[in-house]
């Protein structure tokens, strides 16, 4: 029901120019915007490579009896073979003490020249055992 005269204009707001504006603000900001992230390439600290785990270290142990005998794990010997069997186990394994066992009877002396037959051939750790 129109009440009045129909001579009068009625005032329209027009959205089209400013759906227009809105569309192409769209895509301006879609073209800025990149697809991808881009960064800073840096390098990340990364965890420490693990060490190599050595062989399996087998304890060798020197015996010294009361009757002068030399055993080198279980291995009877004389002093200069021990000396050649020491060097080359001590060369070629991760092994690096060398344990020592004398007999209560014995004179430290003895016990000591075996030590130092050890060192000679390049053991660098002597440990003394008890009985």
């Amino acid at each position: 029901m129109a009440v009045g005269s129909s001579a009068r204009e009625r005032a329209d707001i027009n959205i089209t120019p400013m759906i227009d504006v809105l569309l192409v603000l769209i895509i301006i900001f879609m073209l800025i915007t990149p697809i991808t992230p881009r960064g800073l390439h840096a390098l990340v600290a990364q965890p420490p490579a693990p060490e190599p785990q050595p062989d399996r270290v087998h304890d060798i142990v020197v015996t010294v009896r009361g009757d002068g005998t030399v055993l080198l794990n279980q291995e009877t010997l004389d002093l200069a073979r021990m000396e050649e069997r020491l060097v080359g186990l001590y060369r070629k394994g991760p092994n690096e003490v060398l344990f020592v066992r004398g007999a209560r009877e014995l004179q430290f002396g003895t016990v000591v020249g075996v030590i130092d037959l050890a060192r000679g051939a390049g053991v660098n750790r002597v440990a003394l055992m008890t009985n």
